[in-house]
């Protein structure tokens, strides 16, 4: 076929104008700025409008909106409705707050649009150089291995991998056939949900996570964990895996990890640890009797996006066997082949480390961070999400109405609304409280359920958070527990 019979016009998604690219962009940038510099002066949180939902019901387009009505259109209807987990009154679940640098770095990031899994470039050496920056943190050797992925759940996930390969090299290309008994793992009851979700899709089986007892501190119990392990090996089970957590989701408790890193040795099982938020704190000298063992475990999991207030999504798994981690996933096939020279050839491809092959730019960002704020700058914000977290543990006490319901370890607080001698329903109560908080865009923690009782639940990893937010805080749970438990 001709030139001349194929399109009359060569299409491309580049514009024709880039100058109004240019002008609708810096349009964007200073909105965002703006957006960020005034978040205290918003609520907390916004309940998305009628029509702002009503707007995500369109007809699938057919021909184009132009670049600035499509911008126009998010900013009236995604943007003043976001989760705002950068407001500095913003403590529910464990969600980090971001940075504006790091939102600048993610625009380089995606305006290189660089597939960071296989190649002679430079995004690949800025990853292996986050990777000895993360093993340097962690106290891992030089020699470990490691990858970045969205958040801890693949984290964890691509930990369990190498476990079970550690274990029996065979399910690689047998599958589950290849094994006598059932696989087991273990953690405490307060395990992440992630990790039995992870168990669940390498075939392992939620049916074969045991949950091993927890103390008053929330800490795994350890003779139960003997016990446990032995009982399995004495029915004909194959424990192979034992799951610290360094920072429960629920209340922060960290595992006895040197005590776990004895017993897997003992027991011949790999140690993985959950760091996904109480890792970090490894970077301060006061926590290296509480993370003792942290840096002896074969794998080790942690989110960049939460305590290290990087934007999301950015996160990292350390594992101690190099060798063992490529042979869990890598697979030879030619069109994957590094070459001598040209842009095939390079460092080994991430896509030997992981299950994904399109990997996006995320190093950047963290390599970046890192670079202009260095660890001083990290260290002082963690103590200072720790002080806060003491202060609030601290104010809810000095009230008889606030009932702590467990010990502050590390950064998360959980406590109740009490006023004692009461006939109402207090986790029904405590729920309005904070159904109440969020609805009046005063604050935004979260929940969870610790011993039958409902708790509010602040997870401070927020560097945009003052002394002054968590006295509002009890303030404002006083006054609507008054008005829930009709106390006047």
């Amino acid at each position: 076929m001709n030139k001349e019979a194929l399109l009359t016009e060569e299409k491309t998604l580049d514009p024709q104008d880039w100058s109004k690219l240019n002008e609708l962009g810096h349009r964007m940038l200073d909105d965002l700025f703006y957006y960020l510099e005034t978040t205290r002066q918003r609520p907390v949180y916004k309940k998305p409008s009628k029509d702002a939902i009503a707007s995500m019901r369109q007809s699938l387009p057919e021909l184009p909106q132009g670049a600035t009505g499509v911008y126009e259109d998010f900013f009236a209807n995604v943007l003043p409705y976001n989760t705002n987990n950068i407001h500095p009154r913003f403590w529910a679940w464990v969600q980090g707050g971001g940075s504006p640098f790091g939102m600048l770095a993610d625009m380089l990031a995606s305006g290189m649009n660089a597939n960071v899994s296989i190649g002679d470039s430079m995004p690949m050496y800025v990853e292996k150089q986050v990777l000895d920056w993360s093993k340097e943190m962690m106290g891992y050797p030089a020699t470990a291995s490691g990858l970045l992925l969205s958040g801890a759940s693949l984290a964890n996930i691509t930990a369990l991998i190498v476990a079970r390969h550690h274990a029996n090299r065979e399910i690689k290309t047998k599958g589950l056939q290849a094994i006598s008994g059932p696989m087991t793992v273990y953690g405490s009851a307060e395990t992440h949900n992630c990790v039995i979700k992870g168990v669940e899709v390498i075939g392992i089986g939620s049916d074969n996570f045991r949950k091993v007892p927890v103390d008053a501190d929330y800490r795994i119990c350890v003779d139960e964990l003997r016990r446990m392990i032995e009982e399995d090996r004495a029915a004909g089970c194959q424990p192979f895996c034992i799951v610290g957590n360094a920072g429960t989701v629920n209340t922060g408790a960290i595992d006895p990890l040197d005590e776990l890193a004895v017993i897997a040795k003992e027991q011949n099982l790999w140690l993985h640890i959950d760091g996904a938020f109480g890792a970090i704190p490894k970077l301060l000298p006061e926590f290296a009797s509480a993370l003792k063992g942290l840096e002896l475990a074969d794998s080790l999991s942690f989110d960049f996006h939460k305590w290290m207030y990087v934007n999301y999504e950015a996160a990292c798994v350390l594992i101690r066997d190099p060798q063992l981690h490529r042979e869990a996933f890598t697979t030879a096939v030619n069109y994957l082949t590094l070459h001598e020279r040209g842009l095939s050839a390079g460092p080994d491809a991430f896509n030997n480390l992981g299950m994904e092959l399109s990997r996006g730019f995320k190093a950047l960002k963290i390599w970046m961070l890192l670079k202009q704020n260095g660890l001083e700058t990290y260290r002082t914000l963690i103590r200072q999400n720790l002080q806060q977290a003491q202060y609030l543990a601290e104010q809810i006490q000095l009230h008889p109405e606030l009932e702590l319901l467990a010990p502050v370890p590390l950064n998360i607080v959980c406590y109740r609304y009490n006023p004692g001698n009461c006939d109402a329903d207090l986790n029904k109560g405590n729920k309005e409280i904070l159904m109440r908080l969020h609805e009046q865009g005063i604050a935004a923690p979260s929940y969870t359920v610790l011993n039958g009782h409902y708790a509010i639940r602040a997870a401070i990893t927020n560097h945009r958070s003052r002394f002054e937010d968590f006295e509002l805080l009890v303030n404002e749970t006083l006054r609507i527990g008054n008005e829930v438990f009709g106390r006047h």
